[in-house]
């Protein structure tokens, strides 16, 4: 006779597979978001991806990204070679692009407190293994990574997941004809995706000043690669 799980093991059988079904569900949202990326950022422009190869096939990463343009997150959406959660103001989620947003799998956040619903959202991203994108600078501006938030050294120290820096570049250069706000129909748009880095310094630590530390060389690698991306790609 088949013994019954007690009422404790039922509810943790019950628990994990709710977990399963959520975590198959965002990562399915996710890529759907980066079919609907790759058919609008090649179909409306020509990207030229550099370094794809560099971001881990598998297991945890976080793309940091410079921001200067509204599009850079579709971009990097649509030509990185993995599925991506970006995490996103929640301004944005406004109409109907709200609905959209999280149908593809991105995580909205309140900038002006510590969203604790975001913050466990993106750590379950990478505690499954998935791949979390930041705008390190917080905000749309010079894309230079010359000011960093603290939520991308947060991340990556708390969740041990590499840091891919990433660096697009051409999203401001001109403005298109028929839409001025977003660059020509058919021009290049480069995107430059450097060598993984950790954020911490090995000694596990999660204390302010270890934070703080972190960010300075947080800071210090991102603005490398972008002055190499920049040579690069003649940008």
């Amino acid at each position: 006779m088949r013994r019954h799980p007690r009422r404790g093991e039922a509810g943790h059988e019950v628990s994990e597979a709710r977990h399963e079904v959520s975590e198959a569900q965002t990562a399915r949202r996710a890529d759907i978001g980066r079919r609907i990326g790759v058919g609008l950022m090649y179909g409306l422009w020509k990207p030229r991806v550099l370094g794809a190869w560099k971001v881990p096939a598998t297991g945890p990463a976080i793309l940091a990204i410079n921001h200067s343009h509204i599009i850079d997150g579709p971009v990097v959406m649509g030509v990185g070679p993995r599925p991506t959660h970006f995490l996103i103001k929640k301004e944005a989620f406004v109409g109907p692009l709200g609905p959209f947003l999280l149908a593809v799998g991105q995580v909205k956040v309140d900038r002006a407190v510590a969203d604790r619903t975001a913050i466990t959202q993106a750590l379950g991203i990478l505690d499954d293994g998935g791949v979390l994108g930041i705008f390190p600078e917080g905000t749309r501006g010079e894309g230079d990574f010359a000011s960093l938030r603290g939520g991308l050294t947060y991340f990556a120290v708390r969740s041990g997941a590499p840091i891919v820096p990433v660096a697009v570049l051409g999203s401001t250069e001109r403005r298109g004809r028929l839409v001025k706000e977003l660059p020509p129909l058919r021009s290049r748009l480069d995107v430059v995706f450097g060598d993984p880095f950790e954020a911490g310094d090995g000694s596990g630590r999660r204390t302010r000043k270890a934070l703080d530390e972190a960010t300075v060389r947080v800071q210090r690698q991102l603005t490398t690669h972008l002055e190499n991306a920049r040579r690069l790609t003649g940008r």
